[in-house]
């Protein structure tokens, strides 16, 4: 046996409840051959101890059954372990320099209007005096460039990092900027997994207070890669009020919380239509959200109607969050969600 057959072995050995692999995501640190011991050293980011337990037991059932392969030995450093666990185990913690907090937005499902929600909260969080970021980390549907109506190119410094483009105040990255209009995004798993990285690690942020990540819906692969990368205070789940969406956000806000990860709320997007003769028509079942977020005791941080005029300021690239809170109902909304985000992390 060679560490290069070990690793091979060990890409059987999948993270507790995703699909991919320890090797795959970076948690084999080193594989030493001795004669008659094999030697595995892992390290996990999490504070459920039951991870690393399924791991280490997962690795002896491979390695353990190789033949002419002598004792095992599997060494787990955990970190961030579970005596830390809660929002003041991550508060303050960042992995790319210069950025004070790093904020998700997601959803269980498509469809829910998440992008529009992590915009729209960008630009309150900017409006209120704060230097944001956003990073597009939905690599197979960005949609940044035109919410932000950018049609430029990023080019690199002297470091060969990527620069961020600026609109509206918001230092903007987006796979969306880097294709041409009509050309999709065909990558398997750990080339997205490259690209997610590239755009934590290798974007020239510069000091930033809140770092926005928009992420891909679902529970998959990306989502555990942003965990993995870098230290998340928080996420904000996004959903619309029908049960069928409230499934998908109950499978995200499960999936976030194995991987520690503090909820810091639920959005209910799509709240309402509220016609011109101010009768409110609840298109999607009423209070699907509220209800949810008293079931899984997380804060409700927000109900955000159906707007015309929010859909077609988001296709021209002016979120209505540039808007004041007296100018418009829905810019209201957005900018009482950016102060409820500022209370749950503070910078300070």
């Amino acid at each position: 046996m060679n560490p290069e057959s070990i690793r091979e072995a060990l890409r059987q050995v999948r993270y507790p409840g995703f699909s991919r692999d320890i090797i795959s995501f970076g948690l084999v640190k080193d594989v030493i051959c001795d004669p008659g011991l094999t030697t595995v050293r892992i390290e996990v980011q999490t504070r459920d101890p039951q991870i690393p337990e399924k791991i280490f037991q997962d690795c002896h059932a491979i390695l353990d059954s190789l033949p002419d392969i002598g004792s095992v030995k599997v060494e787990i450093s955990v970190k961030d372990a579970p005596a830390a666990a809660g929002l003041a185990g991550t508060v303050g913690k960042s992995s790319i320099p210069g950025v004070k907090r790093i904020i998700a937005v997601a959803s269980g499902k498509g469809g829910v209007g998440k992008s529009t929600i992590a915009s729209n909260l960008a630009v309150a969080l900017a409006a209120s005096g704060a230097n944001v970021g956003l990073c597009d980390c939905d690599l197979y549907g960005p949609s940044m460039a035109q919410m932000f109506g950018v049609n430029e190119r990023p080019h690199a410094n002297e470091q060969d990092e990527i620069i961020p483009l600026e609109a509206h105040g918001i230092k903007l990255m987006s796979m969306s900027f880097l294709l041409e209009d009509r050309s999709p995004v065909i990558v398997r798993g750990p080339m997205a997994t490259r690209y997610t990285q590239q755009f934590l690690r290798q974007v020239a942020w510069g000091n930033l207070d809140y770092l926005i990540l928009d992420l891909p819906p679902g529970t998959g692969d990306i989502q555990l890669t942003i965990v993995q990368t870098v230290s998340v205070d928080g996420v904000i789940i996004v959903t619309t009020p029908q049960e069928v969406a409230l499934i998908d956000a109950r499978k995200a806000v499960s999936m976030f919380a194995k991987v520690n990860v503090p909820i810091l709320g639920i959005v209910e997007n799509m709240a309402w239509f509220e016609c011109d003769a101010g009768k409110k028509y609840f298109i999607f079942g009423e209070g699907g959200g509220v209800r949810e977020a008293e079931i899984l005791n997380v804060p409700l941080l927000g109900r955000i109607p159906i707007d015309m005029a929010t859909r077609q300021r988001g296709d021209a690239g002016t979120p209505t969050a540039l808007l004041t809170s007296s100018e418009n109902n829905v810019a209201a909304a957005f900018h009482q969600l950016a102060a409820q985000t500022k209370a749950a992390v503070p910078l300070a």
